[in-house]
């Protein structure tokens, strides 16, 4: 052992580049983020969607209406939903409708039944004629439901529209 110890000399670590690093790192998750909509946040239903293999085409983001199956996981009866993404558009359709409650003239999803649904399309198309409709269905349900809904579709001529699935294996 030495008879004279050597003195320690102190270490400082500059701790600015692992600050920028935490906020590169937080902005970029905060940009990524996709966060619910007030619909979603709303909606007391979860949809399985079907599976597909090919991905050909890409939903609109604008001008859109969907028109959600869904099985109610508060009542487990399968209803029908519809909203629209343009928000102008969706209180001009609502406001146009005979027969709508007050109380769902505030809402930003309709829980509807097929002649309701009718209405709701109908007015869709005038209020917007270049609205693109989605078919959104949980993969559970019955085909019957569907196919009343594509009747209902074609009776309004709105008969090209989007089926959401999930891509296979992802």
């Amino acid at each position: 052992m030495p008879k004279i110890k050597k003195r320690r000399l102190g270490i400082s670590i500059d701790m600015t580049p692992l600050v920028d690093i935490t906020f590169l790192l937080l902005t970029f998750f905060m940009f990524t983020a996709k966060f619910k909509t007030e619909a979603e946040s709303q909606q007391k239903f979860v949809i399985e969607r079907p599976k597909s293999t090919a991905d050909t085409s890409k939903i609109p983001d604008k001008d859109l209406a969907i028109i959600k199956i869904a099985i109610d996981t508060v009542a487990m009866d399968t209803s029908y939903y519809y909203e629209m993404v343009n928000p102008k558009d969706w209180q001009q359709v609502l406001a146009s409708v005979k027969d709508l409650p007050e109380e769902m003239r505030t809402a930003v999803q309709l829980k509807v039944g097929l002649g309701l649904l009718e209405k709701l399309i109908r007015q869709t198309r005038i209020v917007n004629p270049r609205t693109r409709f989605a078919i959104d269905a949980d993969r559970r349900i019955e085909y019957h439901w569907i196919e009343q809904l594509m009747d209902v579709m074609r009776r309004q001529h709105a008969t090209v529209f989007n089926f959401v699935t999930d891509r296979e294996g992802g």
